[in-house]
């Protein structure tokens, strides 16, 4: 039973905000080569509000990408509803960004010019000097605008990637493993830039990621899904202070137990990541 002071503050607090990305009973079914159908996605229920940050883990072909490529509007929803800001998703949005593993920077092109691309392709021209010049100096780049692609190191192209994805000012960041490919070092430093980035930017962030560490260090919520067709198995708050440093974050007493329940949940699905 609470007690009356407990429950006028209860009423004092102000609602949750509503969620900005809402999939309920969303599936997927994927005709394969020998026209059997392949069940990716299936019943998932999943709400992230404004300025959150959730990690999907899973074993590997559970539909984690499947799914990311659905909330960016690249493949249809064909069962249950996908909503983003209370409207149904139809397509690609102005208000999401994406990132993929590969930066997939044009070679031809220097840095601020990979960056404003999406600006130009959108018709904005106006004030596009000061938008890329703000963006580059967020990710530590202002003063590699004039470098090309293979001046760069993978972590420093996989930061313009995310300037890129930053261009439009999108409400929503989808990152679909983006560091992958990256030595330990390397994705460690880059997980530190992000979260600064994520910090500085106010965005709401979808990563999906296939380590565990990763996903604790950088998220609100860490999200596992089963093995396919990918359903939520749980969703894991990680009550972690922040800014977060790995030096730091390993000896967190939740870091060992959300680690431990995350791999234990992997491991019962037939595989950890």
């Amino acid at each position: 039973m609470t007690s009356p002071e407990a429950d006028v503050l209860d009423r004092a607090k102000p609602p949750p905000a509503p969620a900005l990305i809402a999939l309920s009973g969303v599936a997927k079914t994927f005709t394969a080569r020998n026209g059997s159908a392949v069940r990716a996605l299936d019943g998932v229920d999943l709400e992230i509000r404004p300025g959150e940050f959730v990690s999907i883990v899973g074993p590997s072909g559970c539909g984690k990408s499947t799914l990311l490529r659905m909330v960016a509007g690249l493949d249809p929803c064909e069962e249950g509803t996908l909503v983003l800001d209370g409207r149904a998703v139809a397509g690609p949005s102005g208000d999401v960004g994406v990132v993929f593993q590969a930066a997939n920077l044009l070679p031809w092109l220097n840095v601020r010019e990979n960056v404003r691309l999406p600006l130009r392709v959108g018709g904005r021209r106006a004030a596009e000097p000061a938008r890329i010049d703000a963006l580059l100096g967020m990710a530590g780049l202002g003063e590699f605008g004039a470098k090309y692609p293979y001046q760069l190191s993978g972590g420093m192209q996989q930061r313009v990637g995310i300037c890129r994805a930053l261009a439009r000012d999108p409400r929503i960041l989808l990152m679909d493993e983006p560091f992958g490919a990256l030595d330990a070092l390397t994705r460690e430093r880059m997980n530190a830039e992000l979260q600064r980035i994520w910090q500085t930017s106010g965005k709401t962030v979808l990563l999906i990621t296939h380590s565990i560490s990763e996903a604790i260090f950088l998220a609100d919520r860490v999200v596992v899904m089963s093995a396919r067709p990918g359903r939520v198995l749980r969703e894991l708050a990680v009550p972690i202070p922040r800014p977060r440093s790995f030096d730091t974050i390993v000896s967190h007493p939740a870091y060992a137990a959300l680690a431990c329940e995350v791999r234990g949940l992997l491991s019962a699905e037939g595989g950890i990541e």
